[in-house]
């Protein structure tokens, strides 16, 4: 049985960015590494702070946790 969050598109929408992405980063030129690392990490911190939100009790924990993803997103943004 899927977590409820596994059902949800934005979850779904995050976890394909982060695939494209990482397979994207491979192909940057060397001496990127700290630019490749930082888009993955905030890529990766979209899907984990929807998980981790979707699973609080309270509704207070759950947008702060989803505003921690948005947040994310605004990070690969401005990349």
């Amino acid at each position: 049985m899927p977590f409820l969050f596994e059902n949800l598109e934005v979850y779904k929408k995050a976890i394909d960015i982060a695939d494209e992405l990482s397979t994207l980063s491979e192909s940057f030129p060397k001496g990127n590494y700290y630019l490749s690392d930082q888009l993955n990490r905030a890529v990766l911190s979209i899907a984990t702070n929807i998980a981790e939100g979707n699973g609080k009790y309270t509704k207070a924990d759950r947008v702060n946790f989803f505003c921690i993803a948005r947040g994310s997103a605004f990070v690969l943004k401005m990349a």
